[in-house]
């Protein structure tokens, strides 16, 4: 049987702003990334969300982006690779504390927004997120996109001894190069509930259709919707019905069956 798990940017509410729909959303997915604090999030929020993934028995993963509350993390940054690596050892560390205080354990690492993109194009900055992970716990998942344009972050983290996890999004559009649709273009998003479950049908199987019609072969182990999009819920809930339906399992990240 094809395991794959599903995973899904949460914590994202900071302060007084709700952004998502965090409590429904969970019951859904098998891996969450929780915003720590950099790009959204705060320690309110941080605690919240490990304590709901602990109750549900979601997979806990670190969502470190750039210092850009305002930008949401999407805004690109001019820093050395010795500020990005302390940055994320910064970031890691407080949602691992969190996880503590919960007894439960972190598993993966997921670079958020602008870091993500600079690590797919830029080896520095891959190199620089890989070097904070496996100083900090070696045992940490780094996840990275899958395909041709994410051979890079994959390169780097293996090179310094971590183990890769493979990344699609079948609610985003894909360029014929296997890049993700900027989301200033149109087709960046996708909505429509039963479209993007068979595109995680596809990327489940190895292959997504691109923008132009053309296919491009994926070796993918977890799958990322996005929770703050309108009918979030009903498209994860749509998206793992489909897996299971076509004897897919859905699990987390790394979890033995």
């Amino acid at each position: 049987m094809t395991v794959i798990d599903l995973n899904c940017d949460m914590g994202e509410s900071f302060g007084a702003y709700q952004i998502g729909m965090d409590d429904q959303v969970m019951q859904h997915i098998t891996s969450a990334n929780i915003a720590c604090g950099w790009h959204a999030g705060d320690p309110l929020v941080m605690n919240k969300t490990v304590a709901l993934a602990v109750k549900l028995g979601v997979g806990i993963g670190a969502h470190p982006g750039y210092p850009d509350l305002l930008g949401f993390g999407r805004r690109n940054m001019a820093c050395t690779t010795q500020e990005i690596r302390h940055y994320l050892i910064y970031q890691i560390g407080a949602l691992a504390a969190f996880c503590r205080v919960h007894k439960t354990k972190l598993t993966h690492v997921k670079p958020h927004g602008a870091l993500y993109l600079g690590a797919v194009e830029d080896e520095t900055i891959a190199r620089a997120i890989a070097t904070a992970i496996m100083d900090l716990d070696p045992s940490l998942y780094f996840v990275a996109l899958a395909g041709k344009k994410g051979e890079t972050m994959r390169r780097m983290g293996e090179e310094l001894g971590l183990k890769v996890i493979y990344e699609a999004f079948p609610d985003r559009g894909y360029t014929p190069e296997g890049a993700l649709v900027s989301r200033k273009q149109p087709g960046a998003v996708i909505s429509n509930p039963d479209e993007v479950a068979q595109r995680a049908l596809d990327m489940a199987k190895g292959f997504v259709t691109a923008v132009d019609g053309s296919t491009l072969e994926l070796d993918v182990q977890t799958l990322c919707v996005h929770g703050d999009t309108l009918g979030a819920v009903n498209l994860v809930k749509t998206i793992r019905e489909v897996l299971e339906e076509n004897n897919i399992e859905v699990r987390p990240m790394g979890e033995k069956g």
